[in-house]
């Protein structure tokens, strides 16, 4: 938007003060540019006196200034400019320094025209905005982009009849409507005739005169579809209501969404209204393009009064939307409790579900309506009821961390049906990382060893079954304890625990399960390896993988090899099948006999085979007398630095490597401390120190 600039004499031109500009700081950049135009305009028809200083459209100059000689605008003026569409007036531009007899001119050639051309003829484009104050503006454009014209928009005058019934001047009204030219039929705007606009405003006695006039209008509707009744239920028009239904007006026409006055009075919450209506007879039960009923929505408002008079009328609790929910439903969805215990008094059916399957204490359980799963449970309500995905309302509330609601609906739950459901609401806390609700579901006795049902167990790749599994993979260290103290299997899912939170590298998770029991060898059936595959996933974090041989991980089966020292065939390195356990390596051998894949094709994969040596060295601490296969080898000849790893494997081994591996045979890793020996030889022993002075 061009900005506007003022021409003023040398004399003042030097010393311009940013504190006069505050004057024009409230306008917007098109309201400037307005009042420079306006300006210019005027000015241009006027003397060479230097009164007024004329503007001058410049989009490089800055907005408007005045020097600091110059008084404050002085707001009492006599000389206001024309049509200024500003709320402030502009300053009045007389000064004690008048400004030489320099007559302004325009950077263009074509300056905007006084007068808006017409838009019939015009050559160019017009186009409308919003200022940022709100004020609707049109603008004429060359096809150069020069600016032809800039004026607010044009509103639209009222007519006559619409302008006095908005008023409320009935007499006004009545003269309007005796003249031979008024058509009441007529529509100001889609659809809206003088009937709408009285309804609308509220204006009775302009409404009696209408229909005086013409009764065959009373039913009549706007492009919405809306009634002047329904408008004047809507804009809750008592007196307008009972001038329309005097004049018989159908009460039951509703709009093009279905919704009728009856439904829009207890939208509303006016139970005048609604008395009303209902006097009169109306549709008790007619429902909205959605199903729903008036008393629905008195329902939803927590109106007794609307309901007692529907319910009254004939209304049906049991009617259900087009998603089959009752009124019963919506009162425990929203939370209602005054309107929950009038339906319940009137025979309200207290398990009714919905087309889902939900019933009222499910859907309160899952939106936290304390108060509503209180009343519910105290009035029998049944909580086996399961929606369509099988989940009861405890399952619900476990998911949704209402531990409140847990304790209360535990009581009420069968652990048959939990069974039955196929997955016990401790998987679904330990999924959410629901702690608290885990430690109340425990402290209730619920088994920490359930597992998912074969069906629920299909819908995760890994096959996972147990809750230990969900807080594991969740790397929820808290929730793990709890549950392993509280007496979880760490060993009962296909993929391990264990495998999950050594992928993760959690050494505090890895501790955790292996106190508590974990198999550091277990493999896994789907697919085979002739070593503990616990490995494959820590492999890069050299402190828990030297943590699980010292807890009892197998060793020597690293070095067995069926090639032995000939020569291996080549490693097709393509992406892994083995993705679906999650594995850190993206690139595989795809080595696969018969045993299960072997450790040195593993350790050969290229995101691991950098690591070779050192995994070598801490593996050859655990076992004695081994042979390396030519592929160890060939690893241990990539770097010279590995070589002492290699003079490491040669035999034969140290009697004191022997003797150690002898004792750990003998005596469990954790009772190695228990033995009455040095505590240099118990480290030694525990594979922290790499030798031993005796």
């Amino acid at each position: 938007m061009a900005a506007t600039s003022v021409s003023s004499s040398a004399s003042t031109a030097s010393s311009q003060s940013l504190d006069d500009y505050s004057l024009y700081s409230n306008l917007s950049d098109d309201e400037l540019l307005q009042l420079a135009i306006e300006r210019s305009l005027t000015d241009a028809n006027q003397d060479s006196t230097g009164a007024n200083m004329p503007l001058r459209p410049d989009s490089k100059q800055s907005p408007p200034k005045y020097s600091s000689h110059n008084p404050a605008p002085n707001r009492n003026s006599h000389n206001p400019p024309p049509n200024r569409s500003s709320h402030n007036p502009p300053p009045n531009r007389r000064t004690h320094n008048p400004p030489d007899d320099t007559r302004a001119h325009y950077s263009s050639h074509n300056p905007p025209n006084a007068k808006p051309p017409d838009p019939l003829t015009f050559e160019g484009t017009i186009s409308c905005f919003v200022t940022g104050s709100g004020k609707r503006m049109v603008a004429y454009r060359r096809h150069d982009g020069t600016l032809v014209h800039l004026a607010p928009e044009p509103e639209a005058e009222e007519e006559p009849l619409f302008k006095a019934i908005r008023e409320g001047e009935a007499c006004r009204v009545r003269a309007l409507v005796m003249r031979p030219e008024t058509n009441l039929m007529l529509p100001s705007k889609p659809g809206w005739l003088a009937i709408h606009q009285a309804a609308f405003y509220g204006q009775e006695s302009c409404l009696r005169v209408l229909l005086s006039a013409q009764p065959g209008m009373v039913n009549k509707r706007t492009d919405r579809g809306e009634t002047a009744l329904l408008i004047s239920v809507n804009r809750e028009q008592p007196r307008c209501v009972q001038v329309l239904l005097d004049h018989r007006a159908d009460a039951d026409i509703p709009n093009y969404e279905r919704e009728s006055p009856l439904f829009k009075a207890c939208e509303r919450g006016s139970a005048a209204l609604v008395a009303v209506l209902l006097n009169h007879g109306v549709l008790v039960n007619a429902a909205c393009s959605q199903g729903w009923t008036p008393l629905h929505e008195a329902v939803c408002k927590n109106n007794v009064e609307i309901c007692e008079m529907l319910l009254k009328a004939g209304a049906k609790h049991t009617q259900t939307d087009r998603y089959g929910i009752s009124p019963m439903f919506s009162a425990a969805q929203s939370g209602r409790l005054d309107t929950l215990r009038l339906l319940l008094k009137h025979g309200a059916d207290i398990n009714s579900q919905a087309a889902d399957g939900a019933t009222a204490l499910y859907e309160a359980a899952k939106n936290g309506h304390e108060n509503i799963v209180e009343f519910l449970v105290s009035q029998k309500a049944d909580a086996n009821k399961a929606g369509k995905t099988g989940l009861l309302p405890l399952h619900i509330a476990a998911q949704r961390g209402r531990d409140t609601i847990v304790s209360m609906v535990i009581p009420a739950t069968s652990r048959a049906r939990i069974r039955r459901s196929g997955i016990s609401p401790l998987h679904v806390a330990a999924d959410r990382n629901r702690d608290d609700i885990l430690e109340t579901l425990i402290e209730a006795g619920f088994d920490v060893n359930a597992q998912l049902s074969e069906e629920r167990s299909k819908l995760y790749e890994d096959r996972r079954s147990t809750a230990l599994y969900f807080c594991v993979i969740n790397n929820n260290v808290e929730a793990t304890r709890l549950l392993l103290e509280a007496g979880a299997d760490p060993n009962l899912d296909m993929f391990r625990p264990l495998m999950v939170a050594a992928r993760f590298g959690c050494i505090e998770t890895v501790t955790l399960l292996v106190e508590h029991g974990a198999d550091i060898n277990a493999s896994i059936p789907t697919h085979p390896t002739t070593f503990p595959p616990v490995y494959m996933f820590c492999m890069k974090y050299l402190s828990m993988f030297k943590y699980l041989l010292d807890n009892g991980g197998h060793a020597h089966s690293c070095f067995t090899c069926i090639y032995g020292s000939q020569p291996h065939p080549p490693i097709k390195t393509t992406r892994s099948h083995r993705g679906n356990l999650d594995s850190p390596n993206d690139d595989q051998s795809e080595f696969s006999p018969a045993q299960g894949v072997q450790f040195c094709e593993m350790i050969s994969a290229p995101s691991i085979s950098r690591w070779a040596g050192p995994i070598i060295d801490v593996l050859l601490d655990y076992v004695g007398h081994v042979t390396l296969c030519s592929r160890l080898q060939e690893h241990l000849d990539s770097f010279s630095d590995w070589s002492v790893i290699k003079e490491k494997a040669a035999p034969p081994r140290p009697l004191l490597q022997l003797c150690r591996l002898m004792v750990c045979q003998l005596v469990a890793p954790r009772r190695i401390q228990k033995l009455p020996l040095p505590g240099g030889l118990i480290r030694f022993l525990q594979h922290q120190e790499g030798s031993i002075t005796l």
